[in-house]
């Protein structure tokens, strides 16, 4: 089953979330290309056609969060193949994702990534049936990396100067993942609020 295939909108505590549509392009283009956020990603938004064109390629594994019919939250849910041996390639197609997230300055520090990184495992692991959900992010991005594990995921890698930033220097980073069953076994011990 794809993202787009599931029942939308979603709810969450404070966001309503659902695939993109080429209507949010303009409230999203607000807010992400401003400097704070752009700092962090991995795509530069200084063209609102390139924005659009790019946005509209990834559509299909694209969402965003909406209060009060404002976009203040994108993330994508791009599933993947697993690695493995040739013999079990066809098993391992399509069982993990990675997840990313960019959330509306004027809404950070308020939990909204927390709470949209929260949905996203539970549309994956209970929605999508993957076995595995990773997310990366530089590793001075201190916001992101608390809210990977806030939601349970754990640092499997740290990267030494792996990653150009557009400034011309190279930048650690972190990958962060969770299984499918120990996401099972933390919602049984303590549910995320």
């Amino acid at each position: 089953m794809a993202l787009i295939d599931l029942s939308w909108p979603r709810h969450t505590r404070r966001l309503t979330l659902r695939p993109f549509e080429a209507e949010d392009v303009a409230a999203l283009w607000a807010w992400q290309r401003l400097p704070e956020v752009t700092y962090w990603m991995p795509r530069l938004s200084d063209d609102i056609d390139k924005f659009t064109a790019h946005l509209l390629a990834v559509k299909d594994r694209t969402l965003v969060g909406l209060i009060d019919e404002q976009p203040v939250v994108s993330a994508k849910v791009d599933v993947q193949d697993a690695w493995a041996q040739e013999e079990a390639t066809d098993q391992a197609a399509g069982t993990m994702a990675e997840i990313g997230w960019a959330v509306d300055p004027a809404w950070q520090g308020k939990g909204l990534g927390t709470e949209l990184a929260a949905e996203l495992l539970t549309i994956c692991f209970q929605e999508l049936h993957l076995h595995r959900v990773v997310a990366e992010c530089f590793a001075e991005n201190a916001p992101s990396a608390a809210i990977m594990e806030r939601v349970g995921m754990r640092r499997e890698a740290h990267h030494v100067a792996d990653a150009l930033h557009r400034d011309g220097t190279w930048r650690d980073s972190f990958i962060y993942a969770v299984l499918a069953h120990e996401w099972t076994a933390s919602k049984t011990a303590r549910p995320i609020d």
